[in-house]
């Protein structure tokens, strides 16, 4: 940015970030968590006196709908850059979307921040103006392999054959690639590689190759629609399994367990946080969103909160809206406690990738409460499973 942009800022007193998001479409349940995880931060942050190193100036949340698809944006991110000169462009959730918008934003030298989208080359193409907060997806691969060979040690339990059941975008194909190489180096037999999409409206011929297949174990990375009709396809059909070990997402989504209920009992869900972990300010934080807007945080609200306070610490440090000064602040990130204490680990600190070295994750189980409510409980790593509880492993047949 020039000097007739930063004048422009100054006697605005606003700096702009451009949010891209899918508030419409498949993936619109978690764009809508982003996007109410980014306003009440942003209130707060306004509310406490703004950017004081830039003389109280307001951040202002612009947002785009991409509606998961690749080429708005890509158009979106041009817009906010050309058009509306903001600062910082965040998003996008769906990484087959972050992938070619931050490419822009690099096109253009304009820092990108990227709270939840985990395909691993986003952060990988030697990009200087990309900063992931999120763990990548073999990362989350990585602990799921992890966990379960957890389990088999824990409950003396052996996994032999192992399903894999995916969304066909970039993310659950991305997960399936790792799922490969990590089973073949377990030992595991592989009796089931299904991707579908996540816009059909009956599953029933995927559900019945899974019961065909007779695993002992299914991986799945689902939207809300699809993760639900899958879940209650296979309690339809009665599919029995050991485990089945999911990978946020759909999953992971309030709407999910409200659609399905006893029938996600024992699932294994792996996230980036809860609502139960041991945190400072969690509690208070997760009860003024419920408040706000009816449900907890989930790890990608919380990512996306996070993503505020962080171009707040960048802005206050770079104390100036100059592209190349937010993304040497933005290299030189040492984010630790407070807002950012809520997530599961204490500190935002990236790699010469771009990639947060810190990002963490939790595997929780979904049991039914005393309340006949169904509830999400830390299990693993074990140093944070919630007090008290015992892990159910192998599930019983249902």
């Amino acid at each position: 940015m020039g000097t007739a942009s930063f004048s422009a800022y100054a006697a605005e007193k606003v700096v702009k970030i451009g949010n891209i998001l899918p508030l419409s479409g498949p993936s619109a349940s978690v764009g809508i968590q982003g996007k109410q995880a980014r306003e009440m931060a942003v209130d707060e942050i306004n509310k406490a006196g703004g950017i004081k190193a830039l003389g109280g100036a307001k951040l202002k949340l612009l947002f785009a709908d991409s509606k998961g698809d690749p080429t708005t944006g890509v158009t979106e991110t041009e817009r906010f850059i050309s058009t509306e000169k903001v600062s910082i462009v965040t998003g996008a959730w769906n990484s087959s979307v972050t992938y070619p918008s931050t490419q822009v934003a690099e096109r253009y030298g304009v820092p990108f921040v990227v709270p939840v989208s985990v395909r691993d080359t986003i952060t990988e193409r030697g990009f200087k103006n990309v900063f992931r907060i999120a763990a990548k997806d073999s990362w989350w691969t990585r602990d799921q392999f992890r966990f379960l060979s957890d389990m088999q040690k824990e409950f003396k339990t052996p996994i032999k054959k192992v399903a894999f059941v995916y969304e066909n975008g970039d993310w659950g194909t991305g997960f399936a690639e790792k799922w490969r190489e990590l089973a073949k180096a377990a030992g595991y037999q592989v009796v089931l590689d299904e991707p579908y999409p996540s816009t059909a409206s009956d599953l029933t011929p995927v559900v019945l190759k899974l019961k065909r297949s007779n695993p002992d174990v299914v991986f799945m990375t689902s939207n809300a629609a699809d993760a639900i009709l899958l879940t209650k396809t296979m309690t339809d059909l009665k599919v029995n399994v050991k485990a089945i070990v999911t990978s946020g997402g759909g999953h992971a989504d309030p709407s999910y367990l409200a659609a399905v209920g006893k029938s996600a009992e024992y699932l294994f869900d792996i996230v980036e946080w809860e609502t139960d972990l041991n945190r400072p300010g969690l509690k208070e934080t997760n009860e003024k969103f419920k408040k706000l807007y009816g449900y907890n945080l989930t790890g990608e609200a919380v990512d996306a909160y996070a993503s505020m306070y962080l171009v707040k610490d960048v802005l206050e440090r770079a104390k100036s809206t100059d592209p190349n000064a937010l993304r040497a602040a933005l290299a030189s990130t040492n984010l630790c406690g407070g807002k950012t204490g809520l997530l599961a680990y204490n500190c935002i600190q990236f790699d010469q990738t771009g990639q947060n070295r810190n990002a963490s994750l939790v595997i929780v189980q979904v049991r039914s409460g005393k309340d006949g409510k169904m509830e999400r409980i830390t299990v693993w790593p074990k140093n944070v499973r919630r007090a008290g509880y015992k892990v159910v492993f192998p599930q019983p047949n249902k």
